[in-house]
């Protein structure tokens, strides 16, 4: 993300002596991407990063898939997955709803801090339906609040601690590649450009460091394994990992809020690539929020029906009422799938309903794909199987 921070204590050069009041050595560690060819950043430990005393396996929740065959569109229920939220947390509680090569869909409600947990396959983009906590990291404490997206860089050590008496609903989008700004809104020094809909303004780091004791300190660690899969392992560290006293650099975890992001408009409907928030390997991520509307006389509000031929589109409603879906049993914390190979668009009676519409008060986070997405164990327990005929007024 080209946006540098220091944190904490850190020496005027780098790679030079860093030496504790004691006279002893900090032990410095480089956190990059790209193998040394992109944005990193440098942490300086009281102890000896890679350390470990065990290694034992780990079996993270279900990554089972089945293909979307025959193809149709579908509707996911995420809320039928919380009832029990209070004894769940935001790691190993995550149910799979959807998933390919490229990017992972989970959702969970979740009531206990997670263990620690480091995801060593790709970034993490994660959405705060509702609810609050922070975020504990190698980095420093993130707080996240609804409506964050917290950006959680590959093989960052974190935990979610949720707080109060509601639980921290989160929609994780889970990567195989890194997860950036969007590419045509950076400059090519990576500073955010004027057309940009946010700026570094907008973006969040970690406030302050953490001072973390402990010996023998598990941390979960998601990574590849045999023929391309994923697995997992327990690992043991002698002293607790946030034993961090300073980091500066361009690499780090973050938050943006939704409501931060500034909508483009136009006098006819905008396509989906206005709203597009942040991108990763094969998939995109947009928001759509509350804003006024197409200004053209003659305008069609909603959107026009369209074929996606080179991308599935999921939708998460986190908010106010979609306008084009009015009528399909849409509510909050639905997820809807259109495959590449249904041409999908607004539900009858929706489109002449928003002719001389000037606002749309609605919240939804979308991720198109461009491999075809399969139903993981999630998606398939929470199916609304009525809704692929909603258009035509049931099935016949």
């Amino acid at each position: 993300m080209a946006y540098y921070r220091q944190v904490g204590n850190v020496p005027p050069k780098r790679h030079t002596q860093h030496r504790t009041p004691e006279g002893g050595l900090y032990f410095e560690e480089l956190m990059g991407e790209e193998g040394f060819s992109s944005d990193s950043s440098l942490l300086y430990h009281r102890h000896i990063p890679s350390a470990i005393v065990d290694a034992q396996p780990w079996e993270p929740p279900s990554l089972d898939v089945s293909p979307n065959h025959p193809l149709r569109p579908r509707h996911l229920k995420t809320h039928e997955l919380t009832q029990d939220w209070k004894a769940q947390d935001a790691v190993t509680g995550r149910r799979l709803l959807l998933g390919n090569d490229d990017v992972r869909l989970s959702y969970v409600a979740a009531g206990e801090s997670s263990p620690l947990y480091r995801n060593a396959i790709g970034d993490e983009c994660v959405y705060v339906e509702s609810g609050a906590g922070t975020v504990e990291t190698v980095f420093g404490a993130l707080p996240v609040r609804q409506g964050d997206y917290a950006v959680i860089p590959r093989a960052t050590t974190h935990r979610w601690v949720p707080e109060g008496n509601e639980p921290l609903r989160l929609y994780c989008i889970e990567a195989s590649s890194h997860i950036t700004p969007v590419r045509r809104y950076l400059s090519k020094f990576g500073q955010l450009l004027e057309h940009a809909p946010y700026c570094e303004r907008d973006l969040h780091g970690p406030e302050g460091l953490l001072e973390a004791h402990g010996e023998n300190v598990e941390v979960l660690v998601k990574h590849r394994g045999a023929r391309g899969g994923i697995t997992g392992t327990r690992y043991v560290y002698p002293r607790h990992p946030f034993d961090v006293v300073g980091w500066d650099g361009c690499l780090y975890p973050y938050t943006f809020n939704i409501a931060d992001f500034e909508p483009i408009t136009g006098r006819v409907h905008q396509p989906p690539p206005v709203h597009q928030v942040f991108e990763g390997n094969n998939f995109v991520i947009c928001n759509f929020v509350p804003r006024k509307v197409d200004y053209h006389p003659l305008s069609i509000p909603v959107p026009y029906y369209h074929s996606n031929v080179d991308s599935d589109e999921v939708m998460f409603y986190c908010g106010g009422n979609y306008e084009a879906r009015k009528g399909a049993g849409i509510g909050q914390g639905s997820i809807t799938l259109h495959p590449g190979g249904h041409a999908h668009g607004p539900q009858p009676g929706a489109y002449e309903r928003s002719i001389g519409a000037e606002f749309f008060d609605e919240l939804a986070v979308m991720v198109d794909t461009f491999k075809p997405l399969q139903v993981g164990e999630g998606g398939l327990a929470t199916e609304d199987e009525a809704y692929a005929w909603t258009w035509a007024g049931g099935r016949r």
